[in-house]
Order: structure tokens, then C-alpha cells, then sequence
């Protein structure tokens, strides 16, 4: 099959040319429409369901609202995780489906069952809905509204009648959240007093303001020669108008006097009960929009969508109002892709000089080259087919591929040149002698490239995190591989029969004599002393597994996005001007460093569909100078202690240091906010306190662990009102009548609302401050049995302060809390088995509760386990297909003895560099046996093909290694060339190809030197037995233009 189509492509040269012509055009027409993004999307397939209900505790919301919706969810097929968090106004239920299925399948099934949760939730409690379509990495642009001589009520509606109308407008944006600022009600400050002096309940407030609030359609009126509409309108006006309008609403008539709304309550803008706000650079208080992506859709071109539509709704503001950005992830896809394609144009660089010193001829040069680009707008073509997207990984793909693309032409190129160079059928058409050497390499190749493309098979079984952060590389790389297959065999015999002339002359110019004349001694004494030879070998690889035990494990390298979080934790109890001041105080002390750019706050919460965070967390989001640019520190981990130790000096706050992204995929991953995540289950609260306050101080006395807190689950000082049933029935009141005085009168109700245009606004009604500040005030509030006995709260109920959980979790129906923490300075491997091993010593459970590990090291671990049983799967395709090549087990297993050799060198390059062995790394590895085993088909074959022609093996194998010198010193050089720019890089995301490009060099380093004595040494015990022969000529198909 092979020759056939080497045959074809030689016979229709012209249309050869042309595909590679289409090739090109289409190519960079793909790169145009491919999607871009900064990294690969990790978000597993979740639903979030959120329900406000306003005034309840953590522990009632999780009785009364969170069960029923976990209850129904359960029963979904395809669910791998049902988790919640419960805290005071607000239920978080997220679940989590396989990665199979279809996101918006996910949320038709959760849609119907939230039907029946609905029926399970006591009436009045709260409403479920869907959160938006976003991921982990959907936070993609954050902006805030100034204006001078505007406070935050009147910034707060241009944003949300306004700013972001208009941004849901613009294609794959999935949301936009308003944070911080002052929701504008019509407030109704209700006195209780007077409504007892005229004998009213606050429920005929209530109901004369909806009575007194509402439109009407009367159909048609037909006329003679018209119609007219007939309408009703009794809406409240809007503005000043409205606050009128309610105060002059009637409530009753008292001997012919009317009773209004402003004799017993004051009307008057106010602002919505709210759990959060935002600060910016220390000058207070700030209204933030937050722009939410589309699950699927395009990185970049959205946020040059929202850049675009910003800009018109500048004008379109009021006078002296504007949008200034403040978070713009597209500089973060910009300078992670950059950091990859620089690496790949310095990679392309260093191969062409590498090329033409060792081929020595600008044409052979010229074509080999040619691979390169037209292997990498193959690959671009397919992942836009797939729907792959630029980013960090998938590009870092190309990278790794780079060098390994120009392998299968090097290969046919220098074999082309080789077959003109000799003498003996110069009379043969040029087409003729190109064809019969093309051939004679075309089946290497092939099995070559299908063995590099076998080597990354494992990266598509990995699942999770780890599956979605490496599969996309795994894509590429085998695309890339794919198109420089298919141009080896097409396009380079082509070019070759195009470009060269009929005769050429081959020598070896001063660098391979050179590497030549190093190289004969070192062959001499490898066959002379080849016991000595390989037991080097052998010792050197026992040296190497013997330091796999002191490298440390990690998942993978932390990912430097340019910025940082900073998650303070105060006091449960902690008031929301408290954190705000807190907030304003931590921005203007990190101002003070010159890294830094900006610095704001997001305190609590902002509206149904974000974070989910109480008041006494406050993420700070730090905006960093380039690294190039720093005084203060060297690096990031300086940086952070430096920053930890001036932070520190604020008493009662607990500090948390991590990235934007970073933070929000660990949440929605484990629903935490760390890189190690300690679950701790069971059923009572106090008991998961006691225990998790254990295990908290445990891990914070091993060697590495850092930002070690538990999650917070006590400490909420609650106000409760408890109705004492005896009381009630002497006085004939009931329950509801108290819990009725809890929510409406003191907590307030929307009643109804004001149209303003577009705009809604909600009445709200509620008891004067004076009436509720304070326990002696709300007890003396009075419950009236509707016969005119007026009882105070205090004589019926018990009003007392208590301390209750501000916060109750959830994961797979059981409560569960959290120590959670980073880890700093070791690899997280070590610390987890030692963290272990102590709690293990220290930390007795009682029944019924148990620990699990989660975060990214779980992700570790089922990676490591996937890998262990692919890997060898793997190994063992590539033995069947060396098999399938030699048809001799011998030879195959003689090159699948250079996989060991590879490791030598990527071993000791991890322990040299101090780098941990990772995920990426354990992909370095395996790309390696890729080249690795490259190399020794190279030279086996060639050992075979003398052998084959009656050569004696020691001679056959003395003349292989030398001829072959060159291809396998250019196939590993042209590798590692194409990875030392990625080996070196300090862009962003070069935390996560460093491991990998070190393991690749460092083994090609001990694989080649390897390769070129023990496998020649080896090759001498254990040669292919034939009958010798001479294999004649291929016939020549007549029909192959010779011209």
C-alpha cells in the first residue's frame, strides 16, 4: 500500500503540488476561524441550581430547601457527584454528569425534576433555577462604572437596566453579574404604632398596595369609522412621582376620613438587603459588572465582541459616566499563545540551521523544511474539524511535534540523495531512481510515525482534569503527525524529483567527518567490549530508577496567569461595612509594592448566579507587573511569602493565596477553593467541628503546608426568635402568625413593583429601623389574633442570640467539612503520604465518619493509575507493530530496549532541574519512547538491509552505525532543538512544558548516545538469521512521466 501510494504521487506530480497548494490555503484559512483560548477547558458537565431564600439560616435552608432539590437530583442518570452548600438566603446544589453527556441534555433532565423539587419546598421558601452556562474559565472580563457625582444606588440601575442588557446582546455571552452597590427600592418604612392607633395590620399595607398597583386592557370600542383600544392604567409613576403615588394610596376610611399610607410609614428610596460589595484600589466602594462565557464558545473573539459593544455603549452612557475595565482575560489568552507559538517560531529556527549543517545542500535543506509548515496547517485543519481551540496545550502539542515532523522526510530525503549520489543506474530516469529509493524507506516511515502516534495513545485515556488538560495535546500532536506522514510520502518525493538534479554527489563536508571521527573509536571499543558496553548501560538505568523514589510527585506544575487571589476569611460574624473597611485597608497596603497594578475586593456575594461566598470572605484580586519588571522579589513564590508576612499583621483574618482561574476550577472540580482538599463526613455539626479542627491542626504542622484552614461551620451569631406553643394557645395565636412577624415585618416582602421603562423596582415593606434594632425592639413588636388582642413578641416567644453554622456542605447526601490547603516548597506526593500517615496517628474518628483526599491530588492519583496500565498496553502496541515491521521478534525487542535508555537521561534532567515528576513529565516520557524507538528502527533496518545483502553481521553493523550516524544524529538534534525554546521559556503557561521539554532532552541526550554503542553491540548477539541475498531492482511501472 505503501509503494502505491509513493507511486501514484510520483505518476500525478502536478496534482501532488496542487494538494500542497490546497493544503496551504485552506490552512491559513482555518487559522483564522479557529477558536483561541488561553488553556484547555477543565469544567466538568455541571448543573448549578440555585435558590434565594431570603431570611432563612444555613440549617434551615438546608432542611428546608436544599435535601428536597438533592433528594430528586439523586436519581439522574449519568450523575457522578451531587454536592451543596447551604449558607443564610442561599442554596447552592451542584450536580456534576459524566463527561459524556451533552451540557444542555444535562440541564433538560435537571429542569425536570426541579418540577418536582418545586413541590417539595414549603410554599413561600424559594424558587429554584438554573444557574448560567459557564465554566471554570468563563469569568472573562470584569469592568466598573464611574461617575462623578453619582453615588452607587444610581451607578448600580445604569448597570443593570443599562450596561448589561445591552452585553447579554453580544453572541457567547452567557451572563453578566452585577456587583456591588445599592439596588434601588421604593421602601416602605412601616410604624407599628401608628398602625395600632388606627387599628390596621401591617397585611392591609401590604394588600392596599397591591390593590392599588396594576393595569388593565378593556379590548376594543368600535366607532364609525375607528377602533380604539380600550386600556386601564393605575400603575404606580416612576422617580419621585411614584414615592407619591404609594404614600397617597388609601388604606381604610374612618368616619369619612381617609387613612393613607403616610400616616402610618415613611416612602422613600432604599436600597435592597444585599451580602456583598466590591472595592477597588482602596478608594472605597465601586459597582463591578462581571461577563460570563458561553460554555463552548470562542475565548477571544467574544471578548472582542464585549470590547466592541462596550465601546458603543460608551456614548450612550450618561454625561460623565464610564466603563473602565478592570479584568481582561484576553491578555491572558494573548500571552499564554504567545508563549507557545515564540517557542515554536525559535524551535522552527534552530531546526533550519540544524538541517542544513548536517545536510549540508540548501535543497535537501529547502525540503525538509517544507514539512514543517505544510504537517502544522494539516494539523490546524483538523482540530478545527474536531473543534479543538489554540490554546496553551494543544498549541504546546505542535511544539512537542515539531521536531518529530521532519523525522519521515529527513529519513526519505537523505535516502533520495544517497540513491543519486550513487553510480550504477544513472542512465535511469530521475522519477525512476527517486521512486525506488522512496520505497525502499516508505514502510520505515510509515511504522515510525505510526509507533510516535501509538506513544500518545495514553494521553486519550486519561480522564477528568488531567484527560481535558493533555487530550487536546495528544490531538495535535498525532494531527501534526499525521500530515508529516502524509507529506513524506507525497509531497517530499515529489519535491525531490522536482527539484533535484539526475546526478548528485554526496559527501561528508567538515561536521559529519567531525562527528565521524569521534564517533569510529567509540563503535570500535562498544563491539570490542561489549559486555563492558552494556553493562554501563545497565548500571547507569539502575542509577536512575534508584532516584525515582526522591524526585516527588505533583500533578501539575502551578500555572502562572499573570495575577492573583488572595481569599481573606474573617469572623463569621463580621458586618459587611467591617469587611469593607477590612478590604479597603489589605488594597491600599499591597498598592504600596510596585509589582503591583491594581487590587480590588469582592466581599460576599453578588447576585443569584455568582460565587456563593458570605460576607466574611473577601477575594482579592491582585493585577501583577510582568515578572521582568519586579524589585521586591524574584519570583512568585517570594512575592507571596513577602505579601503573607505584611498581610499577616491585621488580627483575626486568615489569608488564602492562589490565582483567579486557578481558584474557580478548583471549586468547581471539589468545591474548594485550594489545591488539597481534606473532606471530612458525618452527620452532627459539632462533632465534624471537633474533629476537623484536628485534622486542621495536624496538616499545619507538616513541612510544607501552607494557607491550612478549615472550612468555617460555627461561629455565626443568629438572633432567634423560638414561638412558645403554651403562650400561643392561651392567647389563641398560632406558629405562623410569629414566623409571619419574623419575615414580613422584620424581614420585609416585596409587595410589588415600579415600571420605569424598561426598568422594574421593587416595593418593598418593612417595619421602621427603630422598631427592629435590636432584640428589646423586635420583642416589643406585636401579634395581633384578628379580634383586637395585641400581644408583644416577648410574651409568646424566646428571643435570644445564639451561635450558629454559617455554612452547612454536602457531597453525595452527607454532610461533610473541609480542611483545605496549598502546598509550598515540596511536591505534593510526599506531603499527602505524610499528612497521612499522621492523621492516621493522631486523629480518631468516631463511627460513621471518614476522610477522603481531593483536589489535585486526586487528579494525581487516578492519573498515575490510568497511566500505570496504559503505558505498558502501550509498550506492548509498539512491540506488536515493530514485530508486524521485522517480522522478527528479535529486532523488535532490540528496540524496545531503547525505551529504558530514555528514561536515563529525563530522569536525572528532573533531578538536576529540581523538578517533580508530574503529569506533564510522565508525557515527556512517553513522547520520548516515541524517538527513542525512532532511532532504533533507523538503524536496525539499516543493519538488517546489509545483512539482507550478505554482508557479515560485526562488518554489517560497523558500516550501518556509521552511515547512519547522520539521519539518527539529525532526528534527535531536530527533537530537542525543537523543545529547548519551550525548555527555556518564562512566558505564561511555561510552568506546565518545562517538565515535559527537560524529560525529552534530557533523554534524547542518553537515549542517542545510547542508541549509537549499546544497540550495535547488542545487535551483534542477537542478529535477524536469513539466507543471505541480493534484492534486485523493483521493476519500474512504464506509465511514470519520466519528465
Amino acid at each position: 500500500m505503501i509503494d502505491t501510494i509513493i507511486q501514484a504521487s510520483l505518476r500525478q506530480r502536478f496534482l501532488i503540488l496542487l494538494f500542497g497548494a490546497l493544503v496551504i490555503a485552506y490552512g491559513l484559512w482555518s487559522i483564522a476561524r479557529l477558536n483561541v483560548d488561553a488553556f484547555p477547558d477543565v469544567t466538568n458537565i455541571q448543573v448549578q441550581i440555585n435558590t434565594s431564600a431570603p431570611g432563612l439560616a444555613a440549617v434551615e435552608v438546608e432542611q428546608l430547601i436544599t435535601f428536597p432539590i438533592e433528594n430528586v437530583m439523586n436519581g439522574l442518570p449519568d450523575i457522578t457527584e451531587v454536592r451543596s452548600i447551604s449558607k443564610a438566603g442561599l442554596s447552592l446544589v451542584s450536580v456534576v454528569f459524566e463527561d459524556t453527556v451533552d451540557i444542555y441534555f444535562a440541564r433538560q433532565l435537571v429542569l425536570e425534576r426541579l418540577q418536582v423539587a418545586r413541590e417539595r419546598i414549603p410554599p413561600g421558601m424559594g424558587d429554584p433555577e438554573m444557574g448560567p452556562i459557564t465554566t471554570g474559565l468563563g469569568q472573562i472580563y470584569r469592568y466598573v462604572l464611574s461617575g462623578e457625582g453619582m453615588n452607587s444606588m444610581e451607578l448600580r440601575t445604569i448597570n443593570d437596566w443599562l450596561v448589561k442588557v445591552q452585553l447579554r446582546t453580544v453572541p457567547g455571552v452567557a451572563d453578566v453579574l452585577s456587583f456591588g452597590g445599592n439596588v434601588r427600592q421604593y421602601q416602605v418604612q412601616v410604624d407599628p404604632d401608628r398602625l395600632l392607633k388606627f387599628g390596621l395590620t401591617l397585611d392591609d399595607v401590604t394588600a392596599a398596595i397591591e390593590a392599588n398597583n396594576t393595569n388593565a386592557g378593556g379590548w376594543y370600542l368600535e366607532g364609525a369609522q375607528e377602533q380604539l383600544v380600550i386600556r386601564g392604567t393605575g400603575l404606580i409613576r416612576g422617580g419621585r412621582e411614584g414615592l407619591t403615588d404609594i404614600e397617597n394610596i388609601v388604606l381604610k376610611t374612618i368616619d369619612g376620613t381617609a387613612v393613607y399610607v403616610r400616616d402610618v410609614a415613611t416612602v422613600e428610596y432604599g436600597a435592597e438587603i444585599r451580602q456583598g460589595a466590591v472595592t477597588l484600589n482602596g478608594d472605597g466602594e465601586v459597582v463591578m459588572g462581571n461577563v460570563l462565557l458561553l460554555k463552548g464558545a470562542n475565548t477571544k473573539r467574544v471578548i472582542e465582541a464585549v470590547q466592541v459593544k462596550v465601546a458603543s455603549l460608551q456614548k450612550a452612557l450618561p454625561q460623565g459616566v464610564k466603563i473602565v475595565p478592570v479584568y481582561d482575560q484576553s491578555d491572558l489568552v494573548d500571552k499564554a499563545v504567545s508563549t507557545v507559538t515564540t517557542a515554536l517560531a525559535e524551535a522552527a529556527v534552530l531546526i533550519v540551521i540544524v538541517l542544513f549543517l548536517f545536510l549540508w545542500d540548501f535543497r535537501s535543506a529547502l525540503i525538509v523544511v517544507c514539512t514543517i509548515p505544510l504537517s502544522m496547517l494539516i494539523a490546524v485543519i483538523m482540530m478545527r474539524w474536531f473543534g479543538l481551540s489554540a490554546n496553551l496545550q494543544s498549541l504546546g502539542g505542535l511544539a512537542i511535534g515539531i521536531g518529530m515532523m521532519v523525522d519521515g522526510s529527513i529519513v526519505m530525503v537523505e535516502n533520495i540523495v544517497r540513491h543519486l549520489s550513487e553510480g550504477d543506474h544513472r542512465r535511469e530516469p530521475l522519477v525512476h531512481r527517486v521512486l525506488r529509493a522512496a520505497q525502499e524507506v516508505g514502510q520505515p516511515i510509515f511504522f515510525a510515525v505510526l509507533i510516535i502516534i501509538v506513544v500518545f495513545l495514553p494521553l486519550f485515556t486519561l480522564q477528568g482534569v488531567e484527560g481535558k488538560l493533555f487530550s487536546p495535546m495528544a490531538f495535535t500532536v498525532a494531527f501534526a503527525m499525521l500530515g508529516s506522514l502524509v507529506v513524506a510520502l507525497t509531497i517530499v518525493p515529489v519535491l525531490c524529483a522536482a527539484i533535484f538534479r539526475k546526478t548528485m554527489r554526496e559527501h561528508d563536508h567538515f561536521l559529519i567527518r567531525w562527528l565521524k571521527s569521534g564517533y569510529r573509536p567509540l563503535l570500535r571499543f562498544a563491539l570490542a567490549r561489549r559486555m563492558t558496553v552494556v553493562a554501563f548501560a545497565v548500571l547507569t538505568l539502575l542509577a536512575s530508577l534508584a532516584m525515582v523514589p526522591f524526585l516527588g510527585t505533583e500533578f501539575v506544575p502551578e500555572l502562572d496567569e499573570g495575577t492573583m487571589s488572595i481569599r481573606v476569611t474573617m469572623n463569621p460574624s463580621i458586618s459587611l461595612d467591617q469587611s469593607i473597611e477590612i478590604g479597603n485597608k489589605l488594597e491600599q497596603k499591597l498598592l504600596e509594592y510596585p509589582e503591583v497594578t491594581y487590587v480590588f475586593s469582592a466581599i460576599g456575594r453578588a447576585e443569584i448566579g455568582g460565587d456563593p461566598e458570605p460576607i466574611s470572605n473577601n477575594e482579592l484580586v491582585v493585577g501583577l507587573k510582568p515578572q521582568t519588571e519586579w524589585t521586591t522579589a524574584d519570583n512568585r513564590g517570594e512575592l507571596i511569602e513577602i505579601f503573607q508576612e505584611d498581610l499577616s499583621e491585621y488580627p483575626g483574618i486568615l489569608l488564602n493565596f492562589s490565582q483567579p482561574i486557578a481558584t474557580r476550577v478548583d471549586e468547581l472540580l471539589s468545591g474548594v477553593r485550594a489545591q488539597l482538599a481534606i473532606k471530612l463526613f458525618g452527620e452532627e455539626l459539632e462533632i465534624l467541628q471537633e474533629k476537623g479542627q484536628e485534622i486542621e491542626a495536624v496538616v499545619k504542622s507538616i513541612s510544607g503546608a501552607s494557607d491550612v484552614q478549615m472550612e468555617q461551620i460555627s461561629g455565626e451569631a443568629q438572633l432567634v426568635v423560638t414561638a412558645d406553643r403554651e403562650a400561643l394557645a392561651r392567647y389563641g395565636l398560632n406558629v405562623a402568625q410569629v414566623m409571619d412577624l419574623v419575615s414580613t415585618a422584620i424581614g420585609g416582602e416585596a409587595v410589588s413593583q415600579v415600571i420605569e421603562g424598561q426598568r422594574r423596582f421593587d416595593v418593598y415593606v418593612r417595619i421602621a429601623e427603630t422598631f427592629r434594632d435590636s432584640p428589646q425592639a423586635i420583642g416589643n413588636l406585636w401579634i395581633s389574633n384578628g379580634e383586637g388582642l395585641r400581644v408583644p413578641l416577648s410574651q409568646v416567644a424566646d428571643i435570644r442570640i445564639v451561635q450558629g453554622p454559617p455554612t452547612v456542605s454536602r457531597e453525595n447526601a452527607q454532610r461533610r467539612v473541609v480542611v483545605q490547603a496549598n502546598v509550598r516548597g515540596r511536591d505534593m506526593g510526599g506531603f499527602v503520604e505524610e499528612a497521612q500517615q499522621s492523621l492516621a496517628r493522631n486523629v480518631e474518628l468516631p463511627p460513621g465518619y471518614y476522610i477522603t483526599w481531593g483536589g489535585q491530588f486526586e487528579n494525581q492519583q487516578r492519573a498515575q493509575q490510568t497511566l500505570m496500565v496504559v503505558v505498558p498496553l502501550c509498550l506492548a502496541m509498539i512491540f506488536l507493530l515493530l514485530y508486524i515491521s521485522f517480522n522478527s521478534i528479535r529486532n523488535a525487542l532490540l528496540i524496545i530496549l531503547n525505551v529504558p535508555l530514555a528514561l536515563i537521561g529525563g530522569i536525572f534532567a528532573l533531578a538536576i532541574s529540581g523538578q517533580y515528576l508530574s503529569v506533564p513529565s510522565s508525557i515527556g516520557f512517553i513522547a520520548l519512547f516515541g524517538v527513542a524507538v525512532l532511532n532504533g528502527v533507523v538503524m536496525v533496518s539499516y543493519f538488517n538491509k546489509l545483512v539482507l545483502e550478505g554482508m557479515p553481521v560485526v562488518e554489517a553493523v560497523a558500516e550501518g552505525s556509521m552511515l547512519r550516524l547522520r539521519p539518527v544524529l539529525m532526528t534527535a538534534t531536530v527533537a530537542s532543538l525543537g523543545l529547548i525554546p519551550l525548555l527555556l521559556a518564562t512566558g505564561i503557561g511555561s510552568e506546565v512544558q518545562r517538565p515535559l521539554a527537560t524529560v525529552v532532552v534530557g533523554g534524547l541526550v542518553s537515549s542517542t548516545l545510547l542508541t549509537l554503542l549499546v544497540l550495535p553491540a547488542l545487535y551483534t548477539w542477537f542478529p535477524i538469521y536469513v539466507e543471505p541475498a541480493v534484492r534486485g531492482p523493483k521493476a519500474m511501472p512504464e506509465d511514470i512521466p519520466v519528465q
